[in-house]
């Protein structure tokens, strides 16, 4: 899933998976949340907003429910420029 930097209270990335409608959240405390069953609606909300925290948390938070993810699954585990200068 591809995450978006997003620099808003606790936030700090976010992204949408459209076929699970799973929106996967992670806070600055490196916490990473998925809800679930979260439209395409919420999702182009929360990444437009110009108070993406105060949107999260009056529309998200209570509202879908969540569990918790590992923070890898956020990041690649190698950076794809690494193919570029592997020595097979």
């Amino acid at each position: 899933m591809e995450m978006k930097q997003i620099h808003s209270g606790r936030l700090r990335a976010a992204g949408y998976d459209r076929r699970t409608r799973t929106l996967r959240v992670e806070f600055d405390d490196g916490t990473v949340l998925d809800h679930a069953g979260v439209g395409d609606e919420v999702w182009r909300r929360l990444a437009g907003s110009a108070s993406a925290w105060s949107y999260y948390r009056d529309n998200i938070e209570e509202e879908f429910s969540a569990r918790r993810a590992s923070a890898t699954t956020t990041r690649p585990s190698e950076n794809p420029l690494d193919a570029l200068f592997r020595k097979d």
